[in-house]
């Protein structure tokens, strides 16, 4: 048993070793993580999380690295969340981000993390959050979390931002793949990163132009930005921090923030909700309930929709 009181109190004064006990347990679903989420609770709701995703070798490491770099100077707190949300197997990755940010990794005002779902993405879904929590009340102005990939779990894992950045390269054929991928409905700053290449204007001019053709917009709504970088020389950087504190703004302006964490936090329940309902169910496989009702079904004595009823009547009595 860890001591949770002096955990948080130890976060709250930027001890990183309490900031890492924390995010295991929340890695771990420690029996103790209730009483952790309660105790941080109060400190949460200042940071503002910025989502990172970009096809494998667009620069999203240097990118964040730079960014890092960028709210530094600008005397902000930083927290970094590196999650790989693909495959047990590519831990590679993960170890390669901690070494492209080593040069932060003597800052006190850094906290980098890496978090790997080992092959189970339904266990991210709650444990990503929870760890953006961690390091909110840990005293972090900004959180960045970084995906390794473009697929369904990494732009659910994005969706979990105030604002989401997609980044894309010239030459990768990134724009045809934005399409694909259906990243050009999440994204709210688009980022052109190695834009010292042949191509990356045809690649902003594809962009706006794929960004143009979507939903009609209304007079104040927002515009995604495209903005051009070349992150391994710090180029276009400030742009970019300009263009995510131009998003936040906007979305304070309108209340958009506000509806957007209060969704998420809807989200976060509701998965944790159905976790705890699942493992209620699983443990009624061990049990007579179950079995009974599925030999009813099979029977055709019973229904499976009524059998479901009886199923979660049984799972939520008591």
């Amino acid at each position: 048993m860890v001591d949770v009181a002096a955990l948080v109190a130890g976060a709250r004064e930027g001890a990183p070793r309490a900031v890492a006990r924390l995010i295991s347990l929340v890695e771990g679903a420690s029996p103790q993580l209730r009483e952790a989420m309660a105790a941080i609770a109060p400190y949460c709701g200042n940071a503002y999380v910025v989502g990172l995703t970009g096809s494998p070798g667009v620069g999203k490491s240097t990118t964040t690295s730079a960014l890092v770099s960028a709210f530094r100077a600008q005397g902000r707190r930083v927290g970094v969340l590196a999650v790989d949300p693909s495959s047990p197997f590519s831990g590679g990755a993960l170890l390669g981000d901690r070494v492209r940010m080593g040069e932060h990794a003597s800052d006190p005002g850094v906290y980098i993390r890496s978090m790997a779902t080992r092959g189970h993405l339904g266990g991210l879904a709650w444990a990503a959050p929870q760890a953006i929590r961690v390091l909110d009340a840990a005293g972090c102005d900004v959180v960045l979390v970084e995906t390794v990939g473009v697929g369904q779990s990494e732009v659910e894992i994005a969706a979990q931002a105030d604002t989401s950045v997609v980044l894309l390269a010239p030459g990768m054929g990134d724009g045809i793949q934005a399409a694909k991928a259906g990243i050009l409905e999440i994204g709210d700053v688009y980022v052109v990163n190695k834009a010292d290449r042949d191509g990356a204007d045809a690649t902003v001019r594809e962009l706006n132009h794929m960004l143009g053709l979507g939903e009609a917009r209304q007079p104040g709504d927002w515009r995604p930005p495209v903005v051009k970088t070349v992150a391994a020389r710090s180029e276009g950087v400030e742009e970019m921090v300009a263009a995510l504190d131009k998003h936040r703004g906007w979305m304070e302006e309108r209340g958009v923030l506000a509806e957007r964490r209060a969704a998420r936090a809807a989200k976060e329940i509701e998965t944790i909700a159905v976790t705890a309902l699942r493992r209620r169910i699983g443990e009624l496989r061990g049990g007579k309930r179950l079995d009974a009702l599925a030999a009813r079904v099979v029977g055709g004595s019973l229904d499976p929709y009524t059998a479901a009823d009886e199923l979660v009547e049984g799972v939520t009595e008591g």
